[in-house]
């Protein structure tokens, strides 16, 4: 077993743009690609952004003990981690570093330990979380109120992971988090 950073954040904070930059600074890493019962949004691939499959596959898939993690994020719609997924990074030596939803974050951090660093990416405000939701043009509108009223539950459970790091700056916060993982791997 390796290595693994895991980044969770409310939707619209700005965890995915992060992760993309840490990902052109560690060679090290690989991004785990997480399983969802959704729907690919905008240009999502299969296989590249999320394992798309439908819901009774997933549950399938739940049945036969495939996932690490997992968890019915909002109605009708579960996100996890394929273990077949973590064995395929580990088996080439790379650390896995995880976009995951807060839920599946904790869970993982409770699952691996010391071996495991978990940072929470803290939006600005509720309201400027909003504004990030909006500006992405993905969502409807009964979506983005659903996403909104989650962030609330989600930004109370920050204290469960081992570093927050306000993105109000992407340049400053993507700085901050390569700092706290350069020290992680050592």
């Amino acid at each position: 077993m390796g290595k693994l950073v895991i980044f969770s954040a409310p939707s619209g904070s700005g965890k995915t743009t992060i992760v993309r930059e840490l990902l052109k600074r560690f060679d090290c890493f690989e991004f785990s690609i997480s399983a969802t019962s959704r729907q690919p949004r905008g240009v999502e691939q299969n296989g590249v952004d999320y394992y798309f499959m439908s819901n009774d596959e997933f549950k399938a898939r739940v049945e036969r003990d495939e996932f690490v993690e997992w968890e019915e994020v909002y109605a009708g719609t579960c996100y996890g981690t394929l273990k077949s997924e973590m064995e395929r990074i580990w088996a080439k030596g790379n650390v896995i570093i995880f976009d995951v939803d807060v839920m599946g974050g904790i869970n993982l951090k409770r699952l691996f330990g010391d071996d495991a660093c978990s940072v929470f990416i803290m939006p600005p405000s509720v309201e400027e979380l909003e504004r990030r939701l909006r500006g992405r043009g993905t969502d409807a509108e009964d979506v983005i109120m659903k996403r909104i009223a989650k962030a609330e539950f989600e930004i109370s459970k920050a204290s469960e992971f081992d570093y927050t790091v306000v993105n109000d700056v992407l340049e400053d916060a993507v700085n901050e988090t390569a700092a706290i993982i350069s020290n992680f791997l050592k």
